[in-house]
């Protein structure tokens, strides 16, 4: 591939990123789920390294903010509950969307990421914020925490 068709590829990505993005926030996350799996799949299905990022929101379901909290390995990424529900805090958001990629290609949560997705649910209920999903974003489809009845965490 000539450099030249490398730099339209990125800034057709770029592009596109950033209209998926712009229809987001102009609703209700929830009211617009396949804008919001469609964003994390040009966001993140492509990456060659696991990236857990967070959809913070407001009570309305609004995007606050979406950020990159870790960059990690080929198959592993480290998220740490107290920086999520800290920085959630800061931004005065009531709700997030968990969101990581799995660079392998298969969307399966592992036992790893039900156990993290578990400690993130109960520091933040502890402050009345709601996580919405986590999903997993990979090449071959996406995987919804809820979905699989894997949010339903007590104790």
């Amino acid at each position: 591939m000539s450099e030249n068709a490398a730099v339209l590829l990125k800034a057709v990505q770029a592009l596109t990123q950033k209209m998926l993005r712009n229809d987001m926030e102009k609703k209700p996350i929830l009211g617009s789920w396949q804008k919001l799996i469609d964003y994390c799949y040009v966001t993140m299905a492509h990456e060659k390294r696991e990236h857990f990022r967070v959809l913070f929101l407001n009570r309305k379901n609004r995007l606050i903010a979406d950020e990159v909290q870790q960059v990690g390995t080929v198959d592993h990424t480290p998220a740490y509950p107290r920086e999520i529900v800290k920085r959630a805090l800061e931004l005065g958001a009531t709700a997030m969307i968990l969101v990581h990629n799995h660079p392998s290609g298969d969307p399966s949560p592992s036992d790893a990421d039900i156990g993290m997705t578990k400690e993130i649910i109960r520091a933040a209920a502890a402050l009345d914020i709601l996580v919405h999903d986590h999903l997993i974003i990979s090449q071959n489809g996406h995987v919804s925490f809820k979905s699989l009845g894997l949010l339903s965490f007590t104790g």
